[in-house]
């Protein structure tokens, strides 16, 4: 049954079947359980080329291609993706991979701050404001979304036991980037949010549709702290190998 609404975003159809289903398209074998949906560049093609991974699927679009490797870890594989950036087109991929076979996703990427954080920061978020537009696909209209408690207990612990210093928070959500307004970020940070980025609402809601479990880390990396001077800093650019092998420890981590 579609629930209806003047504003076209907040309609949502609870009940008919989809017309395309995520999977359509597949040719390959089943996908490694666990993932790592990685918004980190070459480091992902390079770290994936050294170790030996084998490309399982490409999905091909008419802007680039994404290559889905298979990394070999001791007695289990895991799938390792670089991520289109933006909520809807990094949904449309990670529901493609859940639906295929991953079940439980860490989700890993740059963010903006809000807040006085410094930069190659670590932050595990625990709900996201769903400002984006893709999560309204995949679960009826709310203001926020928590993320699963089982993957974020996880990060946790594999924080903790490296000696990793971390802090937990809402995120912004959000699908314009060059709409972050003065007014709007000290808007969000009144309601608490402390960093921004583009995807993890989205990629929440779809898993939680599909029935995986998903948690997400960010590292910081601009600056909207000042409101009337960006920063860009180095854009996190120096935790990028390091985010990918967190990332992966985590999964490890993840029985």
């Amino acid at each position: 049954m579609i629930r209806r609404n003047e504003i076209p975003i907040l309609e949502y159809d609870d009940s008919s079947n989809e017309i395309i289903l995520p999977d359509h398209d597949w040719t390959a074998d089943r996908l490694p359980e666990k993932c790592l949906f990685a918004f980190l560049g070459d480091v992902v093609h390079e770290y994936s080329a050294k170790h030996n991974a084998r490309v399982v699927e490409t999905l091909i679009t008419v802007s680039h291609d994404i290559k889905i490797y298979a990394l070999h870890e001791k007695d289990e594989d895991i799938c390792l993706v670089q991520s289109p950036i933006g909520a809807a087109a990094s949904a449309q991929v990670l529901d493609t991979l859940v639906s295929c076979g991953c079940k439980k996703i860490i989700a890993v990427g740059s963010c903006g701050v809000l807040a006085d954080i410094e930069e190659n920061a670590f932050i595990v978020p625990c709900k996201a404001l769903r400002a984006e537009g893709a999560s309204y696909h995949y679960l009826p209209a709310s203001r926020y979304i928590e993320l699963d408690e089982e993957p974020i207990s996880i990060m946790r612990e594999t924080f903790t036991k490296q000696g990793l210093p971390f802090v937990t928070c809402t995120t912004w959500s959000t699908d314009g980037f060059f709409r972050e307004t003065e007014d709007m970020v000290k808007y969000r940070r009144e309601e608490g949010c402390s960093v921004v980025e583009m995807e993890c609402a989205a990629l929440a809601a779809c898993c939680r549709l599909r029935g995986a479990k998903f948690g997400q880390f960010l590292f910081t990396a601009d600056s909207l702290a000042n409101l009337r001077e960006y920063d860009a800093r180095e854009f996190g650019m120096r935790s990028h190998e390091k985010a990918l092998l967190l990332g992966l420890d985590i999964l490890r981590n993840y029985n």
